[in-house]
């Protein structure tokens, strides 16, 4: 019984190690990338900072905007008020 104790406990935290590192490596790409973009603009005062997405994502031509509260959000740079808003607010 012990014996039987141990192997299921030992499975047990073999699947919640996998699932943690499964977890942490199926986001990476997705958050780099923008899948959804802002409809709306955005006051600047919410936002925190910018950053820049790498060649890997070539969904649309984004940034994500990092604001005040920690919330990350993707908005085009071929709009007007964003191309104005990457020249007031640093990159992250």
């Amino acid at each position: 019984m012990k014996l039987l104790n141990m192997v299921l406990m030992c499975l047990l935290v073999a699947a919640m190690w996998l699932q943690d590192v499964d977890s942490k490596s199926m986001h990476v790409v997705s958050s780099r990338c923008c899948l959804n973009t802002l409809k709306n603009k955005i006051a600047l005062r919410f936002i925190k900072c910018y950053k820049e997405i790498g060649p890997s994502c070539s969904y649309y031509p984004a940034v994500i905007f990092r604001l005040v509260k920690g919330r990350e959000s993707c908005a085009l740079t071929n709009t007007t008020w964003v191309q104005d808003y990457l020249k007031k607010v640093k990159p992250c």
